[in-house]
Order: C-alpha cells, then structure tokens, then sequence
C-alpha cells in the first residue's frame, strides 16, 4: 500500500514531494552541525547522503510508511527544510512527527505553521488518532512549537541518543485527535 506524498500549501510555505534537485539544499542542511546540533545524527560529510535520503522519501512513500516533504518559501521559492511523517501504522492510526530547518528560518513562524499543515493532513486524510514527536530535551524551541501545536509531554528517554560523543536525554510528546485543534500554532 502506498502513501502519496501530497502537495500542501499555508499562507507562507509550500511541502511538496522531494525532487532530484532537492539535493543541493538538502545536503547544505544536513551538513550544518549547527542546525543538526540536537539531531540523533552528526551532520552529513559526503553529497550522496542527500541523494540516498530522497531515495528513501520514495521507499517510504512507495512502502505506505510515511511521507517526507521539502518545504519552500512562497516569497521567493527558496527551500528552506522538511517535515515528515513516518511509521505510519493505518491499523494503529498512529505515525511520528518530524522536522528540520534552515538556521536562517528559525524565528519566523515556520516550523509551527509547517507542523500545523502536516497534522491538519495526518488528521484529516489519514484518519490518524495519535500523532509522536521527540526532541532533544535541551531543544526548548522545537518543543515550544509542539506545545502550542497542542502536543503533550509525555516522558523523558534518558540517555537515548550518542551524536558525536554527546549522550542526550529526548522528551517524547503525543498528540491526540480528540485534543487536536485546527486553529493551534497558527
């Protein structure tokens, strides 16, 4: 069963499906150790890296496990991150929430309202009714945003990651359709 990745649009953003030329951007985001300081990989050192990851977008796409979306900046087109759901479980109803952006568009709204689109479609098209997330627990902003999107905290994984040499505590938050509210986080 496959899940197609859809095209979503927000007053500012547009999550699309990656494409091959993706791979520039992408590559620059994930080899930034500053963006990927709280992520649960060090940053990518080969170009291929960013190739392989957009292959997978289209294995999960294509096994029905998830959907992974490049998010671009309407102003000007410019690619600025992505989000995604995966392990999608249509019999659980459940998938996990996830996002990474460009330093130069943290402050501005965007990660909140690109969360927002991706849920208002998990919970409208995909008849999900748990949505997870995780953060690095030192990562206050990213779970700022699944605050005011209405996410719970739900627990601490003590020591669950190892990123070069760093051992990190995350913060696992859950989201329910009974809780969610279209109009949060916008």
């Amino acid at each position: 069963m496959t899940l197609p990745t859809p095209e979503l649009h927000t007053a500012r953003l547009r999550l699309r499906p990656f494409t091959d030329a993706d791979a520039a951007p992408l590559y620059a985001l994930h080899s930034s150790a500053h963006v990927l300081r709280y992520w649960d990989s060090p940053p990518w050192t080969e170009p291929a890296r960013a190739q392989r990851f957009i292959a997978a977008c289209r294995t999960i796409e294509e096994d029905g496990t998830g959907a992974r979306l490049a998010i671009d900046r309407v102003s000007d087109g410019v690619f600025i991150g992505w989000c995604g759901l995966t392990n999608w479980n249509p019999d659980f109803r459940s998938a996990s929430l996830g996002y990474v952006f460009d330093a130069a568009a943290w402050g501005h709204g965007y990660a909140t309202e690109t969360a927002h689109a991706v849920l208002r479609w998990a919970f409208d098209t995909l008849d999900l009714n748990r949505v997870q997330a995780e953060t690095d627990t030192r990562n206050v902003a990213s779970a700022r945003v699944l605050e005011k999107l209405g996410f719970v905290r739900e627990g601490t994984l003590r020591e669950d990651c190892v990123v070069n040499g760093d051992v990190s505590d995350s913060w696992v938050f859950g989201l329910l359709r009974r809780e969610w509210h279209p109009t949060a986080g916008r």
